[in-house]
Order: C-alpha cells, then structure tokens, then sequence
C-alpha cells in the first residue's frame, strides 16, 4: 500500500471517530434539552381547626318505627271493628269482620259440587270395576272397557276441581275477619261498622311495638350540616329532665312540597315509658359531634371510588394527592373527617391538572 493510501484512511478514519464525538454531544444536549413540567400557578387555603358551631336543635313528636295499615283482601260490608284507636292487640288478634254471608253461600256452593263430584267418581269406579271383570271373562269389548277407564278418569279429575273451589272458597270466608300480623297499638281508623269498604281499603292503622322514632321537619341548610349516623339529644318537650339519645335513621330524600322541609327520623335506644307516641319533643346535635374540617368542594380530587385533595410541601412547593374520608360534600363546601391537619396547605383550583410532585407557584392563600 502506498503513502498516499495510508494518509487517506488515517483521514477517514479520523473523520468516523468526529462523526462519532459530534452525535455524543448532540445527544447530550437533548438530554440537556428535554422539556420539564410547568409550575403551575395555583390558588390555595390554609387547613385550620374547625370553626366553633351551635348546636343544631329542632322539635318534632314520636312515631313507631313501623306501621301497618291492615285491610281486607276482598271487599264487603264491614259488619264489626273490635278496636278503637289507643287499643292494645296481640298478634293474630281478630280486629275487623265483614259480613260473611255471601263468601258462606259461595263455600256452600263449592261443597255441595264436590259432594256430586264424589258421587259420580264412584259410579264411575264401580263401572271400571265391571267392566275390569267382564274383560277378563271375555264378556265384553275392549271398547266398552276402555270407555269405563276414561270416564273414572274424568270422574277423578271433577273431584280434584271441586276439592280446589271448595278449599279456595273457605280461604275467601277466612279474608271475612282481619287480624293483626304483629302486637302493637291501634293509631288510626279508616271505617266504621255498616259501610261497605273496597279491597286493600285501611280499617286500622297499627304501630307495632318493635321500636320508637322521633320525627323531625329539619330546613335544607341543617339537613346539610348533618353527619352521617349523627347522635341526636331528644329531650320531652314537656319535661325536659325526661331524655334519651338515638341515631339520624333515615332522611327523606326529597323536600315536602309546602314548607320545603326534609323529614328526618331519629331511631331512638331504649326511650322511656314517657315516650308516647305522638308526643312532642325536642331533638339536638352537640357542636363538638358535628365538628368537621371544611374545604371548598373544588378542592376534592377522585380517583376511581376515591376521593383527595392535592396538598403543597411549603419547603419545596410541590403537590402530593392525599386520600380523604369525606363526611359530606355539595356543591360550595366538603366536610372532611380524616386527612387532613392543622396547616396543611391545600389546592382549591385546578386540581385536574395536577401531577403527583409536581412544582407548583402560590397565587394567594386563604384562612379556612
């Protein structure tokens, strides 16, 4: 190989290895290059302790934690009513009659039909009977016998039908009388012996004894402010000494139509005898039970059934999501019972564009 040669693949291989070094540095400042997340300008709050509230009292009357309005099954003239409201029943206990008299002749009836059923099945089997031995002796025809078969048959199948009306008939005079399903006391009447009342109409309205309820008309803004399961003071309106506690049951899920008030019923443990239904009282929740960390409810961040909040790191201005237990939440305010401490700084806006450790900027901070 020549000089000249030699010279050319020392440039050449010079030349492959700037290449190379060039394609390093330039991929070096890519890396360098390589975009970083925004900071993002964020309005916050500052989580302080709960603000001190009232306590939240209303007045309402007690009610039997179950009612039933017992009826007939059939209608009919209402003949007798053995209870008047106040009455104390048993379960099983006889409370209405209707006139039987009627649903009698129909069972009547129905007996009389199966007696004559019964009858013909026995002619019916002592023709099978003849005709079983005369087929044997080769007397008569397998025709005439098989024509006695059929006719026991049939003859079975009437009894069957009669027997069917018969027991349907003694339930229908059974739906004459009405009884009650369970103990309890009479509150309410919805007839009077003599009238003729239709099928499913109420004759006596009975609160069964199982348990008592407070019932209370509560406005919207303190239906808002209760804790789920929240414990209620209930206190006898006439005597005030006169107490018991209970649990928020059930709370209507729509408003009544003329005082725009929500019917909340209180399940009341163990209430005295004093307790009667019907009778006025006076309910409270304590402020320390419904004591709570409020946030406005943009703050709230799901995930999934989970539900958090994006709080600051006050040294290094970045955000981390935090899981929540939140107690209750409309539109303007979420009322939060665990997650949250003292001076935790906490994102209200633009929580959906959040990434976990992202850098944040402070645009302002509130007192919460």
């Amino acid at each position: 190989m020549g000089k000249p040669d030699r010279f050319r693949t020392a440039r050449s291989l010079q030349a492959a290895a700037l290449a190379a070094i060039a394609l390093a540095v330039a991929g070096c400042r890519s890396e360098e290059a390589a975009p970083t997340p925004p900071v993002r300008t964020v309005r916050t709050i500052t989580v302080e302790a709960p603000r001190e509230t009232r306590d939240i009292s209303f007045t309402g009357h007690i009610e039997a934690q179950d009612q039933a309005a017992l009826s007939f099954r059939i209608g009919g003239r209402l003949a007798e009513r053995s209870v008047g409201v106040g009455a104390t029943v048993r379960e099983g206990e006889i409370v209405a009659r209707l006139d039987p008299e009627n649903e009698l002749n129909e069972l009547r009836s129905a007996r009389a039909a199966l007696t004559a059923a019964q009858g013909l099945l026995r002619k019916a089997e002592n023709q099978f009977e003849r005709q079983s031995h005369l087929l044997e002796r080769n007397v008569t025809t397998r025709a005439d016998f098989e024509a006695a078969e059929q006719g026991r048959t049939a003859a079975r199948a009437q009894v069957d039908a009669a027997q069917a009306r018969v027991r349907s008939a003694q339930d229908i005079v059974g739906f004459t009388s009405l009884k009650a399903d369970a103990p309890g006391v009479v509150t309410r009447i919805g007839a009077e012996p003599g009238e003729v009342v239709a099928p499913a109409r109420m004759i006596v309205q009975l609160a069964r004894r199982e348990g008592r309820d407070a019932v209370f008309e509560v406005p919207a803004d303190v239906v808002r402010a209760l804790p789920p399961d929240a414990r209620v003071h209930i206190a006898l309106a006439g005597d005030p000494a006169v107490t018991a506690t209970g649990r928020v049951r059930e709370v209507a899920p729509q408003a009544d139509p003329v005082t725009r008030t929500f019917r909340v019923r209180v399940g009341l443990a163990e209430p005295p005898q004093s307790f009667r239904l019907g009778t006025a009282v006076s309910g409270a929740i304590r402020s320390a039970e419904t004591s709570a960390i409020a946030i406005p409810a943009t703050a709230l961040a799901r995930q999934g059934q989970d539900s958090g909040v994006w709080v600051v790191d006050p040294t290094k201005f970045t955000v981390s999501l935090r899981k929540l237990e939140v107690i209750s939440a409309d539109p303007a305010t979420a009322l939060i019972g665990k997650g949250l401490v003292l001076g935790d700084i906490v994102v209200t806006a633009g929580v959906s564009q959040l990434k976990e450790g992202q850098q944040v900027r402070l645009a302002g901070t509130e007192s919460r």
